[in-house]
Formats: C-alpha cells, sequence, structure tokens
C-alpha cells in the first residue's frame, strides 16, 4: 500500500505509470478519477485508487469494496486522505511537490521497520 500526496499536477499518476511499467504492466493506465480503481496486471497485480471525488469518505460498504479490490497487489492510492481507513495501513507514503520548471521534489517515508531499512540510503 503506498499512499500518494500532491497537488494537482505533480505527478503522482505518472508516477503510478512509471511504477506499472516497472512491475510489468503493458498497455494504457489511465487516471482512475472517474471510475476510482483501475486494476492492471503485470508481474503483480498493480492497483491504482484515486479518491479526489470521494473527499466526502465512504461508507462501510464501500471500504470493504475498496480493500477487496486492492487485496493482493501492489495499491498506489492518491488523494488518500477520505479514505485510508477503510485500506490496509500503508507502507510506504511519497509526497509530491512542484520544484520549480519539470523538477518535481520526492518525500518518502516508510511506516514499517522493513520499509525504513529500505529506504536508507547506501554507502
Amino acid at each position: 500500500m503506498v499512499f500518494l500526496l500532491g497537488d494537482l499536477g505533480a505527478g503522482k499518476s505518472t508516477l503510478v505509470r512509471a511504477a506499472g511499467r516497472a512491475l510489468g504492466v503493458e498497455g494504457p493506465m489511465p487516471s482512475p478519477t472517474f471510475t476510482v480503481v483501475q486494476l492492471h496486471r503485470g508481474r503483480v497485480p498493480v492497483a491504482h485508487l484515486d479518491a479526489y471525488r470521494m473527499a466526502g469518505g465512504v461508507d462501510d460498504e464501500d471500504a470493504e469494496l475498496l480493500a477487496d479490490a486492492v487485496a493482493g497487489a501492489v495499491a498506489f492510492v492518491e488523494w488518500p486522505e477520505a479514505i485510508a481507513h477503510a485500506l490496509p495501513a500503508p507502507r510506504v507514503t511519497i509526497r509530491l511537490e512542484h520544484g520549480g520548471g519539470d523538477r518535481r521534489l520526492v518525500h518518502l517515508s516508510a511506516h514499517d521497520h522493513a520499509m525504513a531499512a529500505c529506504l536508507e540510503p547506501s554507502t
């Protein structure tokens, strides 16, 4: 579970497409803004959720459907604030910021010890 934070146009969907390609997803990877969830087949399944239109939150039934949809997949969640309670806890949060021009600033934070070790700079 990867939570993606950032303003509109920060590059969240672009990052998901790049990660999907790295995980073996072929073909188009449209933004799930209107469908909420897009599932893609690759070496491992990739789920891409966009909760922007769910700012009011979700009820228990919808929460269960979302959790089932991402089960067994590497899940990337844009605008997770409204539905975070309905999903498994994230292992990583990625915050993207505009850095001027085409530059982006990327902030990674881990939510468990194993993932924190993966994010440590190598020497």
